[in-house]
């Protein structure tokens, strides 16, 4: 576990979360898990606290706080994908079963995390030295929901 990790909360379903996760994304782990010791107000003796976990290289932790919370857009798990199949799997996968599609590549997980999916080439294509390129493929990009390479590729070459 790194110094500085994120902590997400959850109700009662972070270590399914958690898994869930893990699945989504190469070299991801689950390390420690914490059970209560004893009841506590969020659940019972034996359930899990708290996992530390490891998405693509970077730390976070899942805390089961026993109460809803939801979760703004002013932080999200970013995820840079290589090529529109992996877009696609991670879409898929994180809209399913409740979550919703946001814009310009966010969207929100079943628990409520938002979540952006960005394909590796989008920050190249937005830092073209032509300001021309630039700025059509920030403006196709404003115009997706989730984000098509082929799409912003076609926005660049004019």
């Amino acid at each position: 576990m790194s110094k500085v990790s994120t902590c997400l909360w959850f109700e009662r379903d972070a270590e399914t979360a958690v898994r869930f996760y893990v699945s989504l994304v190469p070299g991801s782990g689950i390390g420690q898990i914490l059970r209560a010791p004893g009841d506590w107000p969020g659940g019972r003796a034996g359930d899990v606290i708290m996992l530390e976990f490891d998405l693509g290289g970077q730390s976070f932790q899942a805390l089961n706080g026993g109460t809803t919370v939801t979760y703004e857009t002013a932080a999200s798990i970013s995820v840079s994908c290589a090529d529109q199949a992996e877009v696609d799997r991670l879409w898929a996968a994180l809209t399913a079963d409740g979550g919703a599609e946001i814009m310009c590549g966010w969207l929100r997980d079943r628990w409520g995390v938002p979540w952006q999916i960005v394909p590796e080439i989008l920050p190249r294509l937005l830092a073209d030295p032509d300001p021309a390129v630039a700025a059509r493929v920030f403006e196709a990009m404003t115009q997706m929901v989730k984000l098509d390479i082929a799409a912003l590729e076609r926005t660049a070459a004019g």
